[in-house]
């Protein structure tokens, strides 16, 4: 790194290569800088990488795999002759400093003081598995032959424990052997089901766009069924059904306006005895005056005169009023006299005379004529 930074710098004069061999030497400085600055004690700075997760024992912190510190690093041992190096550390969290050093022998890390390992390792004789054989027992497995005899018969007798789990997973993978055939078996399977499940889709599309629903449906059951048998729905009336419903009300409503007044109020209660005083008034004038003949013929011919007529009329659609009303018209007739009778029966003899005369006034000539009264028996001049 130094000689990097060195390249193409500035050389003094002074500098001899042969001498100072290079920048760092011509000053005096190290490559590391600052990271070697204990390193005439054998300890130099490295950046550290935690190995694995462990508690620190000053503020009782959990400290993830993975993290990093700015370690010193000095040797303190071999094994064999791989060096045994240690590390300290100062926790980023309190002022705890965390010891830590290698073991060539399993392949780890150990915590020398300040921390607690968080317990994760895999331990192979609790699992069941197959321990690799240690270097010591290797050794004395190829120097020594009653060991190596005794050895073999153990195995031997582990060997006779797992033979029926060693057939049973034989027999299991035999049933695998011919890979062709299961595969092709389970992607029949598996075209099936797909095609079970694309007119499911269809069907409940369908029913989607006739109901107007966007939610998923669930696939049908029994009980479902019987339950919606059970329910029944009656549709309401179509457009032609209220159509005739109201065409029937109409017809069967009365013809007459009723009255504007409110009966319960106190101007409608005193028209209504205006209005039945001045009909029982017309009614006794009516049956007051003699009877005669509504048309009368002379011997001259015939002559016409303006006089009034009454008539009584019984009016159904008025239930609260049951009484004859009278109702005085102007007709053309002879004789003063008036005849009184139903509505029905004065048209009738109305139109029966009218029919007469018209016949015998064009046999006649032009001078006869008939006046009769065409006025409705039931309408009302006042109302």
């Amino acid at each position: 790194m130094g000689e990097r930074k060195g390249t193409n710098k500035y050389y003094p004069p002074d500098f001899n290569p042969a001498k100072h061999g290079s920048l760092n030497g011509y000053h005096n400085t190290h490559a590391l800088r600052e990271r070697a600055r204990k390193l005439s004690q054998g300890i130099l700075i490295i950046r550290f990488e935690m190995p694995y997760n462990i508690w620190c024992d000053g503020c009782k912190n959990h400290i993830g795999m993975g993290v990093r510190y700015n370690a010193e690093k000095k040797k303190v041992g071999n094994y064999y002759t791989t060096p045994i190096y240690r590390f300290r550390m100062k926790c980023h969290l309190c002022v705890n400093y965390i010891e830590m050093q290698t073991d060539p022998a399993t392949c780890d890390y150990l915590i020398v003081a300040g921390a607690n390992r968080k317990e994760e390792r895999w331990d192979m004789a609790e699992n069941e598995q197959i321990l690799t054989t240690e270097r010591a027992e290797k050794e004395k497995l190829e120097t020594d032959a009653m060991f190596k005899l005794d050895h073999g018969g153990k195995d031997k007798e582990k060997l006779k424990k797992a033979l029926p789990s060693l057939s049973e997973i034989q027999d299991h993978q035999s049933g695998w052997k011919d890979d062709f055939q299961l595969n092709s078996t389970l992607r029949t399977k598996f075209r099936t089901q797909k095609k079970v499940l694309a007119e499911q889709e269809e069907k409940d599309n369908a029913v989607r766009m006739r109901t107007n629903l966007s939610i998923p449906l669930l696939p049908e059951k029994e009980e479902d069924k019987k339950l919606a048998a059970l329910l029944t729905y009656q549709a309401p009336d179509s457009y032609e059904d209220k159509k005739h419903i109201k065409r029937k009300e109409i017809c069967s409503r009365s013809w007459f306006n009723s009255s504007t007044a409110t009966p319960g109020t106190a101007s409608g209660s005193l028209i209504k005895k205006l209005v039945l005083q001045g009909r029982e008034a017309k009614v006794a004038k009516a049956l007051s005056s003699p009877p005669g003949q509504l048309i009368r013929k002379h011997s001259g011919g015939f002559s016409i005169k303006t006089e009034p007529r009454a008539t009584v009329s019984c009016r159904k659609s008025d239930p609260e009023v049951n009484t004859c009303v009278g109702e005085v018209a102007q007709t053309k007739c002879e004789h003063p006299d008036a005849d009184v009778r139903p509505t029905e029966e004065v048209d009738g003899g109305l139109m029966n005379a009218e029919d007469s005369e018209k016949e015998k006034d064009r046999s006649r000539g032009p001078n006869t004529s008939l006046v009769a009264d065409y006025s409705d028996s039931d309408s009302d001049p006042g109302q």
